[in-house]
């Protein structure tokens, strides 16, 4: 059996502005996951420059962040066992055009033409991430 864990999930300002935090809920609680806690905030640049800084450099480093900064976001702290990789697999790929049906992005989401893939969800990638992540976040 997995280890209970918890891992950070962010429901994107592209899934806000679109009225999906309760689905998102929904498909986490529906896989059986607890929502320990959960925020909705306007992040600064500060937390997102440090939430995503193994990405400083990068050429789609200041879009995400501007993204990011384009409304509200919800951070929720997830519990399960196996959570971590639960709800990268329940969130789909990243772009969410191959993301396969069934899950948020193959669901939910798709491409805008943006300079930036919108993928409704951000979930942690590794229980160091995750420490790390809910750490910034709560």
């Amino acid at each position: 059996m997995s280890e209970l864990q918890q891992t950070l999930v962010l429901i994107k300002p592209d899934a806000v502005k679109r009225n999906l935090i309760g689905e998102v809920i929904r498909r986490c609680e529906a896989k059986g996951y607890e929502v320990v806690e959960l925020k909705k905030l306007a992040a600064s640049r500060a937390l997102l420059e440090e939430h995503y800084a193994e990405h400083h450099g990068k050429v789609f480093f200041e879009p995400l962040v501007e993204f990011m900064l384009s409304g509200d976001v919800v951070a929720i702290r997830l519990e399960g066992h196996g959570v971590i990789e639960g709800f990268r697999s329940l969130a789909g790929s990243t772009n969410p055009t191959s993301a396969a049906p069934g899950t948020i992005r193959g669901d939910l989401g798709r491409e805008w033409g943006t300079k930036v893939v919108q993928n409704l969800v951000h979930g942690s990638d590794s229980a160091e991430s995750s420490s790390r992540e809910l750490a910034l976040w709560f």
